[in-house]
């Protein structure tokens, strides 16, 4: 067993371990989906960077990079934006309402659930997509180094997550992202580096790759332009990867997870800026695997991370691919512990009256369920389907949940905003981007994400305009204490308590 391997299993079994150390904190539902509310900048800021950056952020952007060209790194910029989106506009809301999941924010607001469950389908779309490229993107890297079959990698994978979201809950992924994202930016920085070295120096590497692309008849001007071939896909994926990021529901888990109201934009900000990092360093690793193998060579977007990290050394190889591992991981894990607490809250009229500790034992067990079938459906994709672009498929799910950020942007920001609006927004919104990414697929063929189009530009205008058609007559009774909430801090005492102190 070499020491690649080693370095990875040593990886896996730490991760794991912790996880399942850390489930001795989690006492009820509030400690699983919020950290009981008691957490720091650092550790909030650490969840969120590592939930974000996942596999679209480093294979994904690599094999992009490789294949069309470095204007993918605009990914880390959109990376940034939309956390800082979140922090600055949304975050501290989320946190007065007390929210565990995005859809009990159109509850709160209207009294009615159809936005809820429009809104959780909407999400979960995203985190299915999620929630199996993650496995399979570790299935892939342990099967291309042990030479296993790749569902037994897809099950290790989908084991680790598991059993580091189900049993630790989200302070305890908080945590272990510390780690994920330390090794994250160390790991691929230092095959970068190295790589780069090994091949006589930047300059080579860029010679190099200027080769590459004359002999397989790209253009260079385009493939090292930040535009690339227009703005329209750029434009697409500032749509898709940053207008998507309020409605993302594990973003309220950590927004209510805060100890204090004014940690929250800081943490955002300072995620923002981590998560930034992982594209731009993907993106230098896809630019020497072009300039090492050749774009013909068929190394390929999964491929090109791990292909480069093993040729430079078996140490530093098995750091750089433990922290590939890191960043599935540390994405993973999150997302999946969102998507239990949505279905659970979202999809289970009955869980509102279940006890605290009942709750827990109903996301645990639901958590568990969802990371096994989004295992299977991993392993049909590997084997039947294939690994198309991680970034893609995750543009698309990013798209989806565009028309209910859309709408809860409206929602705080313009009072006028009805049930009605909100609602058929999101579904013309959803609907239409589908529609548009499948025909798109199927019969157009176009390189621009148009499906992201759709489900901005139809719910902006769509939710206005019903709404100015479906004023209520009678008035909005949930209005005024919906927005006294947004307006008054959560950390300020009540006036009773303010006048005990001051007695």
């Amino acid at each position: 067993m070499n020491t690649a391997t080693l370095t990875i299993i040593g990886y896996l079994v730490i991760v794991t371990g912790l996880g399942i150390y850390l489930s001795r904190r989690n006492k009820d539902s509030a400690d699983w989906a919020t950290g009981g509310g008691g957490m720091g900048i650092m550790l909030i800021a650490a969840g969120i960077a590592g939930t974000r950056i996942g596999g679209a952020g480093s294979y994904g952007v690599a094999g992009d990079v490789m294949n069309t060209g470095i204007w993918n790194v605009w990914y880390g910029i959109t990376t940034f934006l939309a956390l800082a989106l979140v922090g600055i506009f949304f975050a501290v809301p989320y946190r007065r309402l007390k929210l565990t999941t995005i859809g009990e924010l159109f509850i709160r607001r209207y009294g009615k659930s159809r936005s809820s469950w429009l809104t959780s389908l909407c999400v979960q779309t995203e985190y299915l997509v999620v929630n199996v490229i993650e496995p399979l993107l570790i299935g892939v890297i342990i099967s291309s180094i042990t030479g296993i079959e790749l569902w037994i990698g897809i099950a290790i994978g989908a084991l680790v997550i598991i059993a580091a979201t189900a049993s630790s809950g989200l302070k305890g992924t908080a945590l272990t992202n510390v780690i994920h994202c330390g090794v994250i930016i160390g790991g691929l920085g230092l095959v970068g580096y190295m790589g780069a070295a090994q091949m006589g120096g930047w300059s080579a590497v860029v010679e190099k790759a200027d080769a590459a692309l004359v002999a397989s008849g790209k253009d260079q001007d385009t493939w090292w332009s930040f535009i690339g071939v227009s703005w329209f896909p750029i434009i697409a994926m500032f749509f898709s990867a940053t207008i998507h990021t309020p409605a993302a529901s594990v973003y309220v888990n950590y927004s209510s997870s805060a100890k204090k109201e004014s940690y929250l934009i800081p943490a955002f900000l300072l995620a923002g800026s981590i998560a930034a990092l992982m594209p731009f360093l993907s993106a230098i690793i896809g630019i020497e695997a072009l300039a090492k193998y050749g774009a013909d060579s068929g190394i390929g977007s999964y491929r090109s991370i791990t292909q480069i990290a093993i040729d430079v050394g078996p140490a530093v190889g098995g750091i750089a691919l433990a922290a590939v591992l890191a960043a599935l991981i540390s994405s993973g894990g999150p997302i999946l512990l969102a998507s239990a607490t949505m279905f659970v809250n979202d999809w289970i009229p009955a869980s509102k009256d279940y006890s605290p500790t009942r709750k827990l034992k109903a996301y645990r067990v639901t958590a568990v369920i969802y990371g096994i079938v989004a295992a299977l459906i991993a392993c049909i994709f590997g084997y039947f389907i294939g690994t198309a672009s991680v970034l893609e498929w995750l543009l698309l799910g990013f798209a989806m949940v565009v028309p209910p950020a859309i709408a809860i942007a409206y929602i705080f920001y313009v009072r006028s905003t009805t049930e009605q609006g909100v609602f058929w927004g999101i579904a013309s919104g959803y609907a239409l981007g589908l529609l548009s990414w499948m025909v798109n697929k199927t019969i157009l063929h176009l390189d621009i994400d148009i499906a992201s189009y759709f489900t901005t530009i139809v719910p902006i205008f769509v939710i206005p305009i019903v709404s100015a058609l479906t004023q209520p007559a009678d008035g909005d009774p949930l209005a005024e204490e919906f927005y006294r909430i947004l307006r008054t801090p959560a950390d300020k005492p009540s006036p009773k308590l303010a006048a005990e102190g001051a007695a």
